[in-house]
């Protein structure tokens, strides 16, 4: 079942009666109701009355309201005030700008701008590369939507994205001290989009896509490639395949399995879920097969778009046709990208022994975790309140790092294996378990080992293609 969670946190500043009973009576009536208390602090004591801020997790803004309701009917307590603790972190943004340098006199001002910059103006003129030296490109990203498909939200449009870009901004510079700044563009037209970034590719050392509906993600991405000198990652698609292969690697580890002897499933064929394909593939697995609202993906299937032809042809060498629920049997890895609740502990059962199951649609996933684990050896979701989080925070910041350091210009499905190599390698032998596949996304040794492996293979291959 969900827990409170601090996604819905609240703090209510109330008066009370200044009684011995008080402290308890509150703490009583938001457990009552399924609320967990996080702080409880005294902020005014009188004669006839305490003042008394209380924070709590709850479970939706419903929750929060009953919470609420039931702290107004204990005698002689009276709601002053209700905040959003999320809403609050959110107000004026979480991101700005500062300058890296002094401005104190009148000679920093001439070497940080007129006259001196013209001299760096000039010897970019004469060598556009040098862009990259000296300018912010060096360090920055920009962080590209559309607003089409945001979260698991669904098309709310560039202002409603924003707030989800800012926040990809903050981790980028949180875990891998890169500059990252959104872009959030008014139109959904995929020509415009691609004519845009291309505009403003100058200003940046890499573009990540973001929330923009399938299929014209893959070809604003693969369009971009072939434009643009700098690299273009999708984080929905790369940065999702990578943590997924990297944790099916240690899960294999963990259940004795090779992944060439293993029959996987992969249930939704949309972005991430054909990204995970393709770069799963590249690990040459004995078979897998894809699944989405309309079944098995099979060759013979009609109407099929030009990425669901792909992943026909690549997948399913028997041609099997058939359900979800047919798939899974005797599949030893499941994972999913795509909707709650599509079977149950009864289907796990049906897999084969040591089962790896990966329920990751967020926030609800495929299969309750905790049903899953009646029959699965291994299980993930996408969720933080459950062990094995698979999360794209784990990959994109080192990602970016290491490409922005080895000045990369595209993006390899070799810097992807690398990079999920990386992910995985972090938890060495004496951490593996089957609780523990993936590090902690606070681990401070993933960004830079996932950063190292990238650019020593990004570097590699441009070594080789010149």
């Amino acid at each position: 079942m969900p827990v409170p969670g601090p996604g819905y946190s609240i703090t209510v500043r109330l008066e009370a009666p200044p009684s011995a009973s008080a402290a308890g009576d509150l703490a009583s009536a938001i457990g009552k109701v399924g609320g967990v208390i996080t702080a409880f602090d005294v902020v005014e004591s009188h004669t006839d009355r305490i003042v008394v801020d209380i924070t709590c997790n709850a479970l939706s803004e419903g929750h929060a309201r009953d919470i609420t309701e039931e702290l107004e009917r204990l005698p002689g307590v009276v709601v002053r005030k209700i905040s959003d603790r999320t809403f609050l972190i959110h107000l004026g943004g979480k991101i700005e700008i500062r300058a890296k340098i002094a401005l104190k006199n009148r000679d920093d001002l001439s070497r940080a701008y007129t006259p001196g910059v013209a001299r760096i103006c000039q010897a970019i003129a004469e060598n556009p590369d040098d862009a990259r030296r000296l300018t912010i490109k060096r360090n920055t990203v920009a962080v590209v939507t559309d607003g089409s498909a945001v979260l698991g939200l669904g098309n709310l449009g560039p202002a409603a994205a924003l707030p989800v870009m800012e926040g990809k901004a903050a981790l980028f510079k949180k875990f891998a001290d890169v500059d990252a700044w959104p872009v959030c563009l008014d139109t959904q037209d995929t020509e415009e989009i691609i004519r845009t970034v291309a505009l403003l590719a100058p200003v940046y050392g890499g573009i990540n896509l973001e929330d923009i509906a399938a299929p014209r993600c893959f070809e604003i991405e693969a369009r971009l490639r072939e434009q643009l000198d700098i690299p273009v990652f999708h984080d929905d698609q790369h940065g999702t395949a990578i943590v997924v292969t990297a944790a099916l690697r240690n899960a294999l580890r963990v259940v004795g399995k090779s992944l060439a002897n293993c029959r996987v499933v992969v249930c939704g064929v949309g972005a991430a879920g054909s990204a995970i394909i393709r770069l799963l593939l590249q690990r040459g697995p004995g078979e897998v097969i894809a699944v989405d609202v309309d079944g098995i993906v099979h060759a013979g299937r009609p109407n099929m778009d030009d990425n669901m032809a792909w992943v026909a042809a690549h997948t399913n060498r028997a041609g099997t046709t058939g359900s979800l629920h047919d798939a899974l049997v005797g599949a030893d890895v499941f994972i999913g990208v795509s909707a709650p609740n599509l079977f149950g502990a009864e289907q796990v059962a049906t897999m084969a022994p040591r089962a790896v199951v990966f329920a990751l649609a967020n926030p609800d996933p495929e299969i309750d975790p905790l049903e899953a684990q009646r029959y699965a050896a291994v299980v993930a979701t996408g969720r933080s309140d459950y062990p094995n989080q698979i999360n794209n925070v784990l990959a994109f910041p080192g990602v970016f790092r290491g490409l922005l350091d080895a000045q990369a210009r595209t993006v390899t499905d070799e810097m992807l294996l690398a990079a999920a190599d990386a992910i995985a390698d972090v938890v060495d032998d004496e951490r593996l378990n089957a609780s523990f596949i993936v590090p902690s996304v606070f681990d401070s040794a993933v960004a830079p080992a996932v950063a190292d492996c990238v650019r020593r293979a990004a570097t590699a291959q441009h070594t080789i293609s010149m």
